[in-house]
């Protein structure tokens, strides 16, 4: 099971997430609920190699919900090794270096990796279900404020 907050990072990783509104007005946005430990979150993974990040967030919201994405504002960069340091169930932890974006969806079609995702579905900002990954509530009230500054936590 993945477990947040972990000591002692090895390496560091650079992922990129989405907060994905359903409108214009940011009263719903797309959860996925994960498969390694069924917290509710954000769409995101991990950047590979050769890909730009407005590439690695499409394709990761595309593979784990099926949305298709046009990705907008960077909402934030997020770092802090109190809250970024995750370790994983084969032992490795990793201390994650995050840039969150806004996006809108363009269509849907099939979640690519179903084995990362146990559901996925829009929720309202006032009644996201728990267990939510802890650092994807400040992502999401970050992005939610609406306004053009990028946070860097």
């Amino acid at each position: 099971m993945t477990r947040y907050f972990a000591r002692d990072p090895e390496a560091v990783g650079l992922s990129v997430s989405a907060v994905v509104w359903r409108q214009q007005d940011r009263r719903e946005l797309l959860l996925m609920q994960r498969s390694d430990n069924a917290h509710w979150g954000i769409p995101g993974g991990f950047v590979e190699p050769g890909e730009s990040l407005a590439q690695a967030v499409a394709r990761e919201v595309a593979e784990e919900t099926g949305v298709r994405i046009a990705v907008g504002r960077l909402v934030g960069v997020y770092s802090d090794p109190a809250t970024m340091v995750v370790a994983y169930p084969d032992g490795r932890r990793i201390h994650v270096v995050n840039l969150c974006f806004e996006a809108c969806p363009i269509g849907v079609g099939a979640a690519t990796t179903p084995d990362e995702t146990l559901a996925s579905g829009y929720f309202a900002r006032d009644a996201l279900p728990e267990p939510l990954v802890p650092i994807h509530r400040v992502r999401i009230e970050d992005a939610a404020a609406g306004d053009a500054h990028v946070r860097v936590r």
